[in-house]
């Protein structure tokens, strides 16, 4: 019996840290008001589930073990996965003539769209710079093969953020934030990151 309120703790943990995390960035309905209160408590959700220890630690292995072999480690926050077009990727390539052109990621399907919208969110989310980077610049890579005389590309990651409906009603649109910036040369080898 403990081991089954252990487990439906850690669902129920798990789903709260997940919409206190949307609350606390401002993604809801919920007024910027309760934004503070929201971070503080998925600061002790993510704390209780052991995410705040060092990646070596063998308590937080051993709950990430078993987060993932239940399959609760993400998936149940209140609201909808996926919604897209809250981060925005932009390769700029440069050409040895001093051209300079502006490529969007390419899907071939509405199902690719929403794959890519989460594969973005979960670039946003990644604390480490190097998996970023390594995940950004495989899909700099299938942008190369498309554009092979490009000698340079660089890749600028940022958020998108869209007007509430007072806003848009009096005429404003999304606005763009940067985060970061890689650039890639042909030999792909990182030559410069950037960090806000």
């Amino acid at each position: 019996m403990a081991w089954f309120a252990l487990h439906f703790l850690l669902i129920l943990t798990g789903s709260c840290r997940d919409t206190l995390w949307l609350i606390a960035h401002g993604l809801t309905i919920f007024p910027s008001s309760v934004d503070r209160t929201a971070q503080k408590a998925e600061h002790f959700a993510t704390t209780a589930l052991a995410q705040n220890l060092p990646a070596t630690n063998p308590v937080r292995r051993a709950f990430f073990t078993y987060l993932h072999i239940a399959g609760i480690e993400r998936g149940y926050g209140y609201f909808a996965p996926n919604v897209p077009a809250s981060y925005k990727l932009v390769f700029e390539l440069h050409y040895p003539d001093g051209r300079v052109e502006y490529r969007l990621p390419r899907v071939h399907s509405g199902a690719a769209g929403l794959r890519l919208a989460g594969l973005l969110d979960e670039i946003a989310r990644t604390p480490y710079d190097r998996l970023r980077e390594y995940l950004i610049k495989n899909l700099a890579r299938s942008v190369w093969s498309e554009h092979p005389d490009a000698i340079t590309i660089r890749a600028v990651f940022g958020s998108i953020t869209f007007p509430g409906i007072n806003e848009f009603e009096r005429g404003e649109r999304e606005s763009h934030k940067f985060l970061y910036a890689y650039d890639f040369s042909r030999d792909d080898r990182t030559a410069e990151t950037k960090e806000p």
